[in-house]
This record gives structure tokens, sequence and C-alpha cells, in this order.
């Protein structure tokens, strides 16, 4: 059986249009308040801690536009105050903790990504140079396949018990 693609962008439809980074799905991550993934991910772009925690709390356009002022083209990156290396593993790993947050914080988000299925995630509108984004759509998409296993490690839990 063939599915097909989920392609991944803010005005799409559910479930696509909910895992768009720019959806409001509050989480925290290391104490720090985000309204959205694109609102943490372009405070990364922002050196000073309390700067960077008010971008945290900006979802959709507001959080890309704000981010969008920054020059983040040393590929130098920040958390809470600390440089990241944007091709460091230092950085896939931030990436990690932030969409595992986001996943156990957020059931909305949870919620689009078991509709889903087992389809494809694509992001045609995501770049795939490092250099040029903050988040590849390898990235990104990978990580959310990597969440949605979550949903089949449960069911095979649940039917071994």
């Amino acid at each position: 059986m063939s599915c097909d693609p989920v392609d991944i962008k803010a005005k799409a439809p559910f479930p696509a249009g909910a895992l768009s980074n720019f959806a409001p799905h509050a989480f925290a991550l290391d104490g720090i308040a985000c309204g959205s993934m694109e609102g943490f991910l372009q405070s990364l772009k922002i050196q000073d801690s309390a700067e960077q925690a008010r971008v945290c709390r900006l979802s959709g356009a507001e959080a890309q536009s704000r981010g969008r002022q920054e020059d983040w083209n040393s590929g130098t990156l920040w958390w809470q105050g600390k440089p990241v290396d944007r091709l460091s593993d230092a950085y896939q790993k931030l990436l990690d903790r932030a969409y595992d947050a986001l996943f156990a914080q957020a059931p909305k988000f949870r919620n689009a990504l078991a509709a889903t299925g087992e389809a494809p995630l694509t992001h045609r509108m995501g770049k795939s140079d490092p250099c040029e984004t903050i988040l590849t759509e390898q990235e990104f998409c990978t990580r959310l396949e990597r969440l949605r296993a979550h949903f089949g490690d449960r069911s095979s839990t649940r039917s071994r018990g």
C-alpha cells in the first residue's frame, strides 16, 4: 500500500499545517518557554539571552520576521549565551532535544504526527544547504520520522503486554 507524501507547510490543512514549525505549539527547553519551534529556531541567531528568550515565545511569521533581522553568516548560533557551531554535532543534539521537548509537551503536535500514519514526510519549500538555513529539509523530516516511530514502539509494547 502506498501513501501519498505529507508536504509540511504552514498553510497546509491538518495534519501537515500542524506539523509546521510555524504552528503555535508551546513547549519549554532548558527552562525557556517557546511558543513554537520557529520561535526557538529563530532565537538561536540571537546572542543576548534575554532577547533570545523573548523571541523563543514567538510563533509563525512573527518569529521568522524577527529572525531575519539577525546575521548568522558566520555559522555561529547561540543557546543560553553559549556559541553553537551550525555544522556541529552539538547543534544536532540541541535540535534533537528541542524536538523531543516539543513531542513530549505538545499534544496537538503529537496528534498531527500520529495522523500522518506511515506517509512519507516532506518539506519541499525547505532548503538543503545547512549554511543557508537554520534547519534543512532533511534535519526537519528525519526528526519528525524519528519521533513518529515512537507511536509504533508504544503499540508493539502494548501488544506484547
